[in-house]
């Protein structure tokens, strides 16, 4: 996801301002900072953007994926619903909270299935953390109606969908508490960076003092502040807001671009019998990141997928066999591996990961290819991209 490709004097004048006339911290240091707020106005930025009431900087998507879960009181015990197609960080961010994942089947979606949803839900689930997958939504209306029936969590893990939308309303936004992610390949980036984003007040505010050791941040004396919980260290730097701050105002050229690179490609794809698309609730709202489509069957897909390497066409996934994006080739997850005891292995009952059986899953998966939408691209090189796939499947 292709925020690094636009890269000018923005970025650099924004950083050199922090150099030049701010501090690095993004708190307090008032007399040092000249009014230079990155973060605070990367915040602002973004709650305008995605018509929300609170975001909070922090500094990674996995940290905003912690912190969320701890300020929307996810914690010892609870039941997490997650899927199987997802980052790892999906996932690790659960065990991270003392919580206990429980895997439930995707669909055509490629996002978790509303059927798949109910079938994994218990007396002990708390929550559901719902990965909006490359660039594109799942199911909404029928899983916030799944959630509120169950009186559960509805956590968005927006990290590879922002700029994405459903009935108009910006992914992330649409559940509880949302998360994005800017780290070097995300669609904008800080470097490294994340966020946490909500209409809830009570979690907004345990965000930001979960995420910097506590603290309240009333008053302008930070070692004067009261801590009222326990918290981490998951502060952004003002260095990395700074570059975010520049990107984010290019996110919607950026998705511009991407819908209109991804339109070209899957217009002259459709001609091709044996493809079909990824299902999308909501095609107005695609963050066009990626063009995700099916082959009739696993073998053909295994085939597709090497012959257009073998024509050039680079950016190609094939998600089922990919160490960080499925669980049947997270090993270290299956075995809980952690250099030291983790949380979980103190309940009793708990999951046997080594044998999570997600068959609608894998049988979707194991026909899936998505390529990467680049915003570099020009017409001529979009042109030539067609002619090779076109080969490929010759």
């Amino acid at each position: 996801m292709p925020g690094f490709e636009l890269f000018g004097p923005e970025e650099k004048q924004e950083v050199a301002d922090v150099m030049e006339n701010g501090f690095t911290f993004r708190y307090n240091f008032d007399h040092m900072r000249n009014d230079r707020w990155k973060t605070r106005e990367m915040e602002a930025l973004l709650c305008e953007k995605m018509n929300a009431k609170h975001a909070h900087l922090v500094s990674s998507g996995t940290a905003a994926l912690q912190t969320a879960m701890a300020a929307a009181g996810i914690g010892a015990g609870d039941e997490v619903i997650v899927p199987p197609f997802t980052f790892v960080a999906s996932v690790e961010a659960v065990f991270m909270a003392g919580a206990v994942p429980v895997f439930a089947e995707i669909d055509e979606t490629l996002c978790l299935s509303p059927e798949g949803i109910e079938a994994a839900i218990t007396p002990k689930t708390k929550a559901v953390n719902l990965v909006h997958m490359c660039g594109s939504m799942a199911k909404m209306d029928e899983i916030k109606a799944i959630c509120a029936k169950h009186n559960l969590v509805l956590l968005e893990d927006a990290c590879q969908a922002i700029g994405g939308s459903y009935r108009g309303q910006a992914l992330g936004t649409i559940g509880d508490v949302g998360c994005y992610s800017f780290d070097s390949v995300k669609t904008i980036t800080c470097g490294e960076g994340g966020a946490v984003i909500t209409n809830n007040e009570t979690i907004y505010n345990y965000a930001h003092m979960f995420s910097d050791h506590g603290h309240d941040h009333v008053g302008n004396d930070r070692g004067a502040e009261g801590h009222p919980i326990m918290g981490l260290n998951f502060r952004i730097s003002e260095m990395n807001s700074a570059m975010g701050l520049a990107q984010l105002r290019k996110l919607d050229k950026i998705i511009d671009i991407q819908r209109s690179n991804k339109k070209l490609i899957k217009d002259a794809m459709a001609e091709i019998p044996e493809v079909s698309f990824r299902e999308i609730p909501d095609v107005e709202g695609d963050s066009a990141g990626f063009l995700t489509f099916f082959m009739p069957t696993e073998a053909r897909t295994i085939e597709i997928n090497k012959k257009l390497a073998e024509n050039g066409v680079d950016g190609c996934f094939y998600w089922y066999i990919n160490n960080w994006h499925y669980l049947s080739n997270w090993k270290h997850i299956q075995e809980l591996k952690s250099p030291s005891a983790l949380p979980i292995t103190l309940i009793e009952d708990r999951p046997d990961y080594t044998n999570v059986s997600v068959p609608k899953s894998d049988a979707i998966m194991s026909r899936t290819i998505s390529m990467l939408i680049k915003l570099s691209w020009t017409e001529e090189e979009i042109k030539q991209r067609i002619e090779n796939i076109k080969r490929a499947f010759v």
